[in-house]
């Protein structure tokens, strides 16, 4: 069984996936949202996860990591948000390169430094690889290189969960690190990149890629600066949808995924749904105005005029096609909320809580308890359970190999 610690936890997801397995024990989890006295993620997540492992509802910045070391964690989870990762020196030179306060990354550094789990497995927005805009990479290129100098080798790929028989277009990147001195990388270190990237790395047997690779987006491999100052100031790279780093060496490249049959939104539905879902005529105009294709001159604040084109969009949504991605604004008058055609009424409405946590595949009711504008919150927040279920299987695979090695020493030292 292995230990893991979980921060900026949510509701759950990423301890659902792991605990579908059956080979994983949560023995920590972190859930704390900031500036709100109202904390129904980490309520939803301490009740769900009643009497199983230490629930921490505190700001991950005050938690003192060597109270940590006690639980023998293996491996360490996070959704974390996407921010600013650009470093400096400290005031002094003495202390090295600091990160700036209040990033959530450099929390996941700190706990890292003193845990030092086997594993560690992030999730993140697919804009995290072309941050920030006037540095393009340069947020990814910061987190390479701590990892690295932490002494991780680092694969990463950008997986939309359709892609891969889940319910819906979820796009999000995942990054799995793993301790340089492990059988894992000891066994790939004379395997190419190519190679890693669609066979034998972490990604490939979870989630197949074809054996070509995106003409328009070539493959290319680069050394990351030995100095964090100098990747945050002046590094800038293209990143594409997968690629793996080993002690700062990196390639990238864009796979194209072996595609599996989605669950679609028809097969997510309820029966029977409460009249208040469906929406009145005016609500409907709304919608259809939203989704729809526009072209609206506007004024600059400098004055210039120019023109604000968007296409259409599907109206009511298509149910033999699974969900697009569903934001924290799910079942608001706003162009990204899901509409349908109800398949039993033939009325237009919303989707309801429960099928938003089909769409991530949550159990039904996992966020009862609080507000539905909170539930719907949560879900546009959470991510794909089924997605982390098979890279917690993928986990398992390389960790019963590193077990082989401990016991052939005990073998050998009984015959002395």
């Amino acid at each position: 069984m292995i230990k893991v610690i979980e921060l900026f936890a949510g509701v759950g997801g990423f301890r659902l996936g792991l605990e579908a397995t059956k080979g994983f024990e949560v023995v920590w989890g972190n859930q704390w949202e900031p500036s709100k006295k109202a904390q129904d993620a980490f309520d939803c997540y301490a009740r769900n996860f009643k009497d199983r492992g230490i629930h921490s509802n505190e700001d991950i910045a005050t938690v003192d990591e060597t109270n940590l070391l006690k639980y023998n964690a293996n491996l360490l989870v996070g959704g974390f948000p996407c921010q600013d990762y650009s470093v400096a020196r400290s005031l002094s030179g003495e202390k090295g390169i600091q990160g700036k306060k209040g990033v959530l990354f450099w929390e996941i550094v700190r706990l890292l430094r003193t845990i030092r789990p086997r594993y560690v497995l992030l999730e993140n927005v697919d804009r995290l690889l072309k941050s920030p805009s006037k540095q393009r990479g340069r947020d990814f290129s910061v987190m390479l290189a701590s990892l690295r100098d932490l002494n991780y080798t680092v694969e990463w790929r950008v997986i939309n969960a359709a892609e891969y028989g889940q319910a819906q277009r979820r796009r999000r990147i995942f990054i799995f690190a793993v301790q340089n001195d492990t059988s894992y990388v000891s066994n790939l270190s004379n395997v190419d990149d190519l190679t890693l990237i669609h066979e034998k790395g972490f990604f490939a047997k979870p989630f197949p890629v074809k054996d070509e690779f995106n003409e328009r987006h070539k493959p290319h491999s680069f050394t990351l600066p030995e100095d964090l100052l100098e990747v945050s100031d002046e590094f800038s790279m293209k990143y594409l949808n997968s690629g793996i780093m080993r002690n700062g060496e990196v390639y990238t490249e864009e796979v194209i995924p072996v595609t599996e049959e989605p669950i679609t939104l028809s097969q997510i539905l309820q029966s029977g749904v409460d009249e208040k879902y469906y929406l009145l005529e005016n609500a409907i105009e709304k919608f259809q105005y939203l989704k729809g294709p526009k072209k609206i001159e506007r004024t600059s604040a400098t004055g210039h005029k120019y023109t604000f084109s968007e296409g259409g969009m599907a109206f009511p949504e298509p149910l033999d096609k699974p969900g697009r991605t569903m934001l924290t604004s799910e079942a608001t008058v706003n162009r990204s909320s899901h509409v349908i055609e109800d398949s039993e009424t033939g009325r237009i409405r919303i989707l309801t809580p429960v099928e938003c946590e089909r769409l991530n595949g949550f159990p039904d009711n996992w966020t009862d308890g609080m507000s539905e504008r909170m539930r719907y919150f949560c879900m546009g927040n959470a991510l794909v359970v089924g997605l982390i279920e098979r890279m917690g299987n993928r986990i398992l695979e390389i960790e019963k190999a590193e077990e082989i090695p401990a016991i052939n020493r005990e073998v050998q030292m009984s015959w002395f």
